[in-house]
């Protein structure tokens, strides 16, 4: 597979034409082994040292490396996988090009980004490269992050990292994390006409809503983040009931609760418990298990943090504005934050067209993040840098 060294927008192309829908969400669904390998083709022949390393069977990472080892560590960490394309409403692996942008599934979110990101270490490395920058395209960060949990596993590290996630050009040091719980509500079942004997499980469980929902207006509207916005919370889905004329003797809730930094899994978790607790003070007859089904922390990284300075001037020294935002969605950063690496968010494309009918990336996004991150990876060590401090 030929890509031209350090076509940005080319290897784009490429990477939309293969599809890598993560089986986790689609059954049967190819996942990132093609992909994972064309990446691999292409960065070996521009020149990096490439590994192709399972984070579970069929699940490939690529961990690709250009520049001088020993020294001081550049990341740039992207997800290969893509979610379904159900209801698309148009071809979702023709990377078609229209009005100056490319269409097709995993376009904006996030195979311009990590294209964006190899091509700008090749770049950096026909330039003046002093530091090794490390390539981490990843698995199955659409589900279980199980690509950049192995990458940490295996000992990866670096002095800092970029996710190149679609952040619309903007650096984003921090987003929301999540948690998310079912909740299963008890009822009796009876004949519809026996009020005496019959326990309604919905009935309960909108007592439940009732009260999360004032927990958010009194409580979690107050907690804020600069860059982030307030915590919050929402019912995803709602599953109960036997038939019409009989009470439903459970009605089972799930509900995924958006974190902000500093708030915890377990935290979250104690809210939704102790919101049962007020129901069943009110209602002796509600009962409910609540059970922690998945979550991941928060990232949040200073605003004047070395890496967030140094993106900052390779932005000016690119002629871009330095705009920091927070991102909405989560991200792998927070698993290389956790792990010791300072990882922040910049990237092309739009997360509101992530998972969308419609996926595009503007083209000139993809150059405009490419001459950025060379320019970051070019200037990380020099010494009017401040990436140490």
């Amino acid at each position: 597979m030929t890509v031209t060294r350090g076509d940005a927008a080319e290897l784009t192309r490429t990477l939309v034409r293969v599809d890598s829908r993560n089986p986790s969400l689609v059954p049967g669904a190819p996942g990132e082994g093609p992909v994972a390998r064309a990446l691999a083709e292409v960065l070996r022949a521009w020149g990096f040292a490439v590994e192709v390393l399972d984070a579970a069977p069929n699940r490939p990472n690529v961990v690709a490396r250009v520049g001088p080892a020993g020294g001081p560590t550049l990341m740039f960490n992207g997800h290969l996988d893509v979610v379904g394309t159900e209801g698309m409403t148009h071809a979702p692996f023709a990377a078609e090009e229209r009005d100056g942008s490319l269409w097709g599934r995993g376009s904006s979110d996030m195979k311009g980004g990590v294209a964006a990101m190899c091509a700008a270490a090749a770049r950096a490395a026909d330039g003046s490269l002093d530091c090794e920058v490390i390539i981490t395209a990843v698995a199955g960060e659409e589900w279980d992050s199980i690509g950049t949990r192995a990458i940490l596993a295996r000992g990866v590290r670096a002095d800092a990292a970029i996710v190149t996630e679609p952040t619309r050009l903007a650096i984003a040091p921090a987003h929301r994390g999540f948690v998310w719980t079912t909740v299963t509500v008890q009822g009796r079942a009876a004949h519809g006409s026996r009020y005496d004997v019959g326990v309604d499980a919905i009935r309960h469980a909108g007592l439940l809503l009732a009260e999360l929902d004032a927990l958010e207006s009194d409580q979690l509207t107050r907690r804020t983040h600069p860059l982030l916005g307030r915590a919050s919370w929402h019912a995803s889905t709602i599953d109960g009931g036997l038939g019409m004329s009989t009470y439903p003797d459970r009605c089972t809730l799930r509900i995924e609760r958006r974190t902000l930094p500093g708030e915890t899994p377990a935290q979250a978790v104690e809210e939704v418990r102790a919101a049962c607790a007020r129901v069943r003070a009110r209602r002796p007859s509600f009962g409910a298990e609540v059970t922690l089904d998945l979550s991941q922390n928060p990232s949040d990284v200073a605003v004047d943090a070395p890496v967030v300075r140094c993106l900052s001037a390779a932005l000016a020294s690119a002629g871009e504005t330095a705009r920091v935002e927070g991102l909405s969605a989560w991200t792998d950063a927070a698993l290389l934050n956790e792990a010791g690496i300072p990882a922040i968010c910049y990237g092309p494309g739009d997360i509101a067209r992530a998972h969308a009918a419609a996926e595009w990336i503007e083209i000139d996004e993809i150059e405009r993040a490419t001459r950025v991150l060379t320019r970051l990876a070019q200037s990380w060590t020099r010494d009017d840098e401040p990436w140490r401090t």
